[in-house]
This record gives C-alpha cells, sequence and structure tokens, in this order.
C-alpha cells in the first residue's frame, strides 16, 4: 500500500479525522496513519511519501501498477491532474468528492464521475478534466445534497491553494471514505 499526504494534523482536523488527536497535533498525517496500519497489521507492506502531488510527482506516481488508487484529495488542480494520469495509464480510480456543508449520509452515491450531480466539486473536476479529454470513466463516490451558501467560506483560503472552504459535520468524510473503500474491495472480489 502507497499513502500520499503532504499536510500535517491540524486541530481543525479533530471533529472529523480518525488520526486528529490531540497527541497528533503537527505530525505528518502520511506517517501518523503508517503507524496506525502497522499497528493494525505489522505485516503490511507500506511506502509512506510526506509530500504534496502535483505536476511531475503525480506523472511518475500514476505510471506505477496499482491494484487500485483512491483520490481523496480536496484541492482541484492536483485532484484533476490525478484522476487524469490515473486514467491515461488505465489505473482503476474511485475519487472522492465533496463532502463539505452536506449532512446526510444517505444521500451519498456511487457513480461515474459523467452523472454526478449537485456536487459543486464534482462539478469543477468534470469541467477540467473535459478540457483534457476525459468525460467518463472514473468512479466518483458523491453526494447531491444541497449546501447552504451560509457553510461556504472563502475568506483566508488563498494559502491553502483553494478558492473556497466548507464545513464539514464528522460522520460524513467517513462515510464518504467508507464508500470509497466499498468500490476498491468489491471491484478487487469481482462483485
Amino acid at each position: 500500500m502507497t499513502l500520499v499526504d503532504g499536510d500535517v494534523v491540524n486541530v481543525t482536523n479533530r471533529n472529523r479525522q480518525l488520526l486528529a488527536l490531540e497527541s497528533t497535533i503537527g505530525r505528518p498525517k502520511a506517517e501518523v496513519m503508517a503507524e496506525r496500519l502497522r499497528d493494525i497489521n505489522p505485516e503490511i507492506e507500506l511506502t509512506v511519501l510526506n509530500q504534496y502531488l502535483k505536476d511531475q510527482a503525480i506523472i511518475d506516481l500514476m505510471a506505477q501498477p496499482f491494484d487500485y488508487v483512491v483520490d481523496a484529495i480536496d484541492t482541484v488542480a492536483p485532484k484533476v491532474f490525478l484522476l487524469y494520469y490515473a486514467k491515461q495509464n488505465n489505473q482503476r480510480i474511485v475519487s472522492s468528492m465533496g463532502a463539505g456543508g452536506k449532512f446526510h449520509p444517505e444521500r451519498v452515491e456511487i457513480c461515474d464521475i459523467s452523472k454526478s450531480n449537485h456536487c459543486r466539486l464534482a462539478f469543477y473536476i468534470r469541467k477540467r478534466l473535459h478540457r483534457l479529454g476525459v468525460f467518463d470513466g472514473i468512479t466518483a463516490v458523491y453526494s447531491p445534497e444541497p449546501v447552504d451558501a451560509s457553510a461556504i467560506i472563502t475568506e483566508g483560503v488563498e494559502e491553502q491553494n483553494k478558492v473556497s472552504n466548507v464545513g464539514t459535520i464528522s460522520y460524513l468524510p467517513a462515510t464518504f471514505g467508507i464508500f470509497c473503500a466499498s468500490v476498491v474491495i468489491n471491484d478487487l472480489l469481482g462483485k
């Protein structure tokens, strides 16, 4: 298994990320996750990349033969390029779309990205993928639940390379992750 994340655990992650504890604040997320996985299964073979994926790093990573790629990037440009290069290299991929501002886990859906609807992040991803000639063939986990405009934060996000931030309820990122895991496991088992 290869884990890639250039971020560190932040106090703001504590409401929704299993790894975010008082004892892990400020530590690299990829390393904290690797420790947890090794604690669950000491025999696991891990490659841990404590880096943000972009540019050549995405191209190099997607050239490797993975059984499956799970995308949980929350910044548009690297997400689009990861999806694009995964598709170019015939990688099986599932991509988590936007959980921010949503409350209803029963609304989460799995479909080809071309069929996703009423998800702002999926809309931007589709639009940019279309410019690269990709229209389908990427499995998306998303929710069509509308987001209240008052939940969208646009101030102070420039340093994060984002247009906006949307607050996330504790259980929805985990729900999206479980749906992504189900796609991978069912696909690998041929179900």
